[in-house]
This record gives C-alpha cells, sequence and structure tokens, in this order.
C-alpha cells in the first residue's frame, strides 16, 4: 500500500472519528434535557390537578350566594371539567395544537374561578365565612405555584430547544430524531399571572 493511500485511510479514520464526536456531543444530553423538561412539565399538570381539586369545595361555599352567581358556578364546574379532561402527556410536548387546546381549557378555568370569587365578594356572610377566607387563601398559593412551574417548565424548554438547535449537539439531536419543544404560553393576556386577592379577604 501506497502512503499516500495510507494516508488518505488515516485521514478518513480521522474525519470519522471526529463526525462520531461531534454527533455524541449532544447524544447523552438531549435526551437528559428531554427528560428534565418532561419532569418539570409533571409539575405544570400537578399544579394544574390540585387547583382542579380546590373547585369542589369552592363551589360548596359559593352555593349561598344569590341565583345569579349559580351560572358562574355552572360555568366553572364545566370549565374544571373540560380542565381535566384534556390529557396532554409529555410525548405531547411537542405538538402545538395539543398544547394549545391544554392552555385554553386551563385558562377558561382559571377565569371563571376569578369571576366567582369576584362574585361571591358581593355576600358578607360568605366572605366572612372561615371556610372561604381559607380557601381564597389555597387558591392564590395554587396560583403562585402554577406560575412557577410553568415558568420553571419554560425555562427547561428553553435549555432543551437551544440544545437541539445549536451545533454540535444538534447533530446528536438529529440522529436522535430529536424534535422542539413547545413553551407554555399565556393564551389571553395576563393569564400566566397570578391574579391579587389583596383586599379581598
Amino acid at each position: 500500500m501506497s502512503l499516500s493511500a495510507a494516508a488518505r485511510r488515516g485521514r478518513v479514520v480521522v474525519v470519522s472519528l471526529a463526525l462520531f464526536a461531534l454527533a455524541a456531543c449532544g447524544f447523552n444530553s438531549v435526551p437528559t434535557k428531554q427528560e428534565a423538561a418532561k419532569a418539570k412539565w409533571a409539575d405544570v399538570e400537578a399544579a394544574f390537578q390540585e387547583r382542579a381539586n380546590l373547585v369542589p369545595n369552592l363551589a360548596a361555599v359559593a352555593k349561598g350566594a344569590a341565583e345569579q352567581e349559580k351560572s358562574i358556578l355552572v360555568g366553572v364546574t364545566e370549565a374544571r371539567a373540560k380542565a381535566t379532561s384534556i390529557n396532554l402527556t409529555a410525548d405531547d410536548l411537542n405538538d402545538p395544537a395539543k398544547m394549545q387546546a391544554f392552555q385554553q381549557a386551563q385558562a377558561n378555568l382559571g377565569q371563571g374561578i376569578s369571576r366567582l370569587l369576584a362574585s361571591v365578594e358581593a355576600y358578607p356572610d360568605i366572605k366572612s365565612n372561615t371556610n372561604y377566607q381559607m380557601l381564597q387563601s389555597q387558591l392564590e398559593g395554587q396560583e403562585n405555584r402554577i406560575r412557577i412551574a410553568i415558568r420553571d417548565y419554560n425555562a427547561s424548554v428553553q435549555d432543551y430547544n437551544t440544545t437541539v438547535r445549536t451545533f454540535p449537539t444538534m447533530i446528536g439531536a438529529r440522529l436522535r430524531g430529536a424534535s422542539t419543544m413547545v413553551p407554555y404560553k399565556a393564551v389571553t393576556p395576563g393569564a400566566d399571572v397570578a391574579p391579587s386577592l389583596e383586599g379581598k379577604i
């Protein structure tokens, strides 16, 4: 074998090893970051579920309100049913349409809860009820937990999406068939911010 043929083979081996090394850069980091984002999504789902679990208690307290609040109460109950019926798995986090449906359902429930709390404020007997005050405090705390869970999820998605879209980790991401994930976005202005209940208790 001539020296030039050996040199060419040597270059091919070196180039192949370099390409493999570049591809390996993202081969382990991509799934690690993807799993981290999925875990953060589980926190978001848990926070929304905890809020949904408080709705029956709110409904029980609000039953003492006047007849016109009953329609708001029915709306909140229906919004809760819709919000809890939309199941978004970790595998759906790269599907913008499914994420949008989930976000809209959660926004509708949040708006319904806010309307119900605002309407119940007109009733001193309910407003001074210890159970109502405790429930209002729990809802405020839960809205804050939701906001934090969404912020953490979005940070994790940003980290993952940056990894799968930048060189050299994008090579490993493409080999794995990885695609970007959808961040959680507010579907209505201010829906990602916890409502202020200050002065309402």
